[in-house]
């Protein structure tokens, strides 16, 4: 199961406002004063996620149709391909996940596509959830060509939120075909506005300790669901090229380094501990972006690690 490296970002914020020891591997992908040095992402040599591949949104408690919109969305701007929506998109954003299949040399056929919505607003649960729950939620999509995408609203608590991440992927087993028993895979994000916004939904948020830069002005104009968008693009990253822990990632497989989690903190040119990168301005609302997506939205991006030169790959 892998951890947000949201979470791990301002965790390194606290890290190095209070001078204690930092990893250098860690703190060659941040600072922007140190000579580059290659990340060793390894690949290692399992499936990566392919064919056509349904998102699924499973929705806990309490979200207004606006802020599911803006999520799902978000899932639509992946696979668009419309010639209409302003560059850079959130469709090439996500074409650099093409660049982990070439490199494993398996053939790349793989189409996301918004699939099915599950509201769950009388919280069936509870509102404090285990693992074990964020899992039997995820089970309720389906299990064959999907990922399973529960979002936990700003009143539900799950172990392990704020203190130690901001959300997580894995995978669950599904159904028995021919005495096999499948694999599928999920991903929960929460919505950390009341929460923990200072851990989860930086740089709309000013962090907990660390710079204390302004903050960004949330493009949807919600620091929870923007946030959320953040880390649930990070996490779809990291699934696709490393669903079931066999694939791409760095470190161990305990805690890997992903496609987007290898890059944190990281959204345009120019960014180091407290400063998100340059970004383009909405003329308009003051909010800062880097993709563009359908119904004229406006996202905030992870940069995403290239594996072919070893460096963190930004939008803007």
């Amino acid at each position: 199961m892998a951890s947000l490296a949201t979470f791990n970002f301002v965790m390194f914020l606290i890290v190095l406002a209070s001078s204690l020891h930092f990893t250098a591997d860690a703190r060659r992908l941040v600072e922007s004063d140190q000579p580059d040095q290659p990340l060793l992402f390894q690949y290692h040599n399992g499936p990566l996620l392919s064919g056509k591949i349904s998102v699924n949104l499973i929705w806990y408690g309490k979200f207004k149709p606006s802020q599911r919109a803006v999520v799902s969305d978000f899932v639509t701007s992946v696979a668009s391909s419309k010639p209409t929506i302003a560059q850079p998109s959130v469709a090439t954003w996500w074409k650099a996940t093409e660049k982990y299949y070439q490199l494993s040399k398996k053939p790349y056929s793989l189409a996301i596509t918004l699939g099915s919505q599950i509201l769950d607003e009388n919280y069936s649960l509870g509102k404090s959830l285990t693992n074990q729950q964020i899992m039997e939620l995820a089970s309720k999509g389906g299990q064959k060509n999907a990922i399973n995408v529960v979002l936990t609203s700003a009143d539900v608590a799950v172990e392990g939120f704020c203190s130690s991440r901001c959300g997580t992927h894995g995978s669950g087993l599904g159904g028995s075909s021919k005495g096999h028993n499948s694999k599928f895979a999920y991903i929960w994000v929460g919505n950390s506005e009341t929460q923990c916004p200072g851990q989860c939904a930086w740089p709309f948020h000013q962090p907990i300790y660390g710079p204390q830069n302004p903050p960004l002005v949330a493009p949807n104009n919600d620091i929870g669901l923007d946030g959320m968008v953040i880390n649930l693009a990070s996490l779809l990253a990291g699934t696709v090229t490393n669903p079931f822990g066999n694939g791409y990632y760095q470190g161990p497989k305990e805690a890997p380094l992903e496609a987007a989690s290898a890059c944190p903190g990281i959204y345009g040119k120019g960014a180091y501990p407290g400063y998100a990168g340059d970004l383009p301005v909405d003329a308009t609302t003051g909010a800062n972006y880097n993709a563009h997506g359908v119904n004229g939205r406006k996202y905030l991006l992870p940069a995403l690690f290239d594996p072919s030169t070893s460096t963190c790959s930004t939008l803007a």
